[in-house]
């Protein structure tokens, strides 16, 4: 043993050594650049122009840099625009390099330090050719591959800013109309109680825009309203909202990006969402390219019950279109509909669940083909989903309606027991697998006839079943979607045919 000692001793001795250089070696190492992330002080890594452009003239931003890691690090700025962007930038007030001041090289940033990066952006909010949003990013990479962005985000058009500025991340709202008050939470005034949006300039709404209770908000004919990604306008419960739009200056609501390749950029917003008790009317509005046109639900409380009123949501003469989901989302409440166009969904264009629902001349037309549509066109329940499928009595009328699209069967009706359904679709031209007894005097599986359903014109064409076929006098509609007179012979669906 005493031998074998001093061996066992030598190698215990190598080993430690060898162990204690690779601590220090790995200790020593300078952490691989690629691997830190930048640390942005704007919120969502967004920096946003939210000033009300006037005249010709610039606005600046500036928001930090900050290196998290335990090494000075070098990185490289720059905008993706480069010099043909409206923006320009510069790094702690120091111009770029190789005369282009617009990219910037060994940026150096001490350890657990930050830099400013100062962000112009000029714009003739007067011109018209300008895009209505403005949008670029500030690109930064670190070591070999590492690589982030800060998005930058103005409107080159004049128009009023709706930017959320309470509530939780993912539901940053501003109260458009609402009652003041004071630190003490007393009233201090009526002034914003009661809110008009003019046409005199375009609404840009960034984040939810609120109708609090007991208020109101009037939006006159032509107004446009543009919705940034997630925004959408809230009446919340017992408010009052009325939409007054014309037939020749519909009120416009949707996305903030009109390029035309985003067009078919369905969910751009979230939606116009209606709560319990509000007075609601929609008339003669355009409503397109949200995840869901119209949703009409009451407000749950802490302990989920569900108050319903009678009070009725009634959309008259407005097209609702290219959805990502419902164009029309509806649940226990009350909805009147007439002379109306829900198309293009990528679920039901009208679903139901739930309420009581009166529903004249509309036309429901999905032929949405950007993705597969399982859910038909039109769907009626007295089961509520995401209630855990709570039973809930439903009536709802449908007369002088086209419901049609891609599907085998458009007009679908979903029954459980423990709630009243009464469901009934009189002179409907309706597509349909198999006959119901929902179904009265309707016309089964024939071709509309539509104009063009690609271009969404949704018009009668000469020798279309529903020329002539509707119900007469007793609705009391004199005109149709466009205003032209019904007459004695009303034809089905939203458009009557012009002679």
């Amino acid at each position: 043993m005493n031998h074998l000692s001093r061996p066992i001793s030598v190698i215990n001795l190598y080993l430690f050594f060898l162990i204690l250089c690779l601590w220090w070696s790995v200790s020593c190492k300078k952490p691989d650049p690629d691997n830190v992330k930048l640390r942005f002080s704007c919120e969502n890594a967004t920096v946003l122009f939210d000033t009300v452009f006037t005249s010709i003239g610039s606005v600046t931003r500036n928001f930090t840099v900050h290196n998290p890691s335990n090494n000075d690090i070098k990185i490289t700025v720059f905008l993706a625009g480069g010099n043909r962007s409206f923006y320009s930038i510069n790094v702690n007030g120091k111009p770029g390099t190789n005369e282009n001041n617009s990219y910037f090289e060994n940026i150096e940033i001490p350890k657990k330090d930050s830099i400013y990066i100062f962000v112009t952006v000029n714009i003739d909010p007067r011109n018209q050719n300008n895009p209505f949003i403005v949008n670029d990013s500030i690109v930064f990479l670190t070591g070999s591959s590492g690589k982030q962005d800060v998005k930058l985000v103005a409107y080159g058009q004049d128009a009023r800013y709706i930017i959320a500025n309470e509530g939780p991340e993912g539901l940053r709202y501003k109260v458009v109309a609402g009652l003041p008050f004071d630190e003490n939470g007393q009233p201090t005034g009526y002034e914003k109680q009661h809110e008009t949006w003019t046409n005199e300039r375009p609404y840009v709404v960034y984040g939810w825009a609120v109708i609090d209770s007991a208020c109101s908000l009037t939006i006159d004919p032509g107004t446009k309203i543009y919705f940034h990604n997630n925004s959408g306008l809230w009446a919340y419960r017992y408010s009052k909202l009325d939409v007054n739009g014309a037939i020749d200056a519909p009120v416009l609501f949707r996305g903030d990006r009109l390029e035309s390749w985003f067009d078919d950029d369905y969910a751009q917003w979230s939606r116009v969402w209606i709560n319990e008790g509000v007075d609601a009317t929609i008339t003669n509005a355009i409503i397109t390219n949200a995840f869901v046109g119209v949703q009409v639900e009451p407000l749950p409380t802490n302990n989920n019950d569900i108050n319903v009123t009678q009070n009725v949501v009634t959309i008259d003469k407005t097209i609702i279109k290219n959805t990502k989901n419902c164009g029309v989302l509806s649940r226990f409440l009350n909805v009147e509909m007439t002379n109306c166009v829900i198309a293009n969904n990528g679920a039901s264009g009208l679903q139901l669940e739930g309420g009581n629902y009166i529903l004249k001349h509309l036309t429901l037309a999905n032929y949405f083909k950007q993705t597969e549509r399982k859910a038909p066109a039109c769907y009626v329940s007295n089961k509520v989903s995401l209630y855990d499928d709570t039973p809930w009595d439903v009536k709802a009328d449908f007369v002088n309606c086209i419901i049609y699209g891609r599907l085998e069967t458009e007009a679908g009706v979903s029954k459980v027991q423990d709630a009243e359904l009464e469901v009934s679709f009189q002179n409907c031209l309706l597509k349909a697998k198999d006959p119901s007894s929902y179904f009265k005097d309707c016309l089964l599986n024939k071709d509309p006839k539509f104009t063009d359903i690609d271009r969404l014109d949704f018009k009668l064409l000469q020798g279309s079943p529903a020329i002539g076929c509707g119900i007469p006098n007793i609705l009391e509609i004199d005109e149709d979607i466009l205003g032209n007179p019904r007459g004695d012979k009303p034809d089905i669906g939203a458009f009557q045919y012009e002679r």
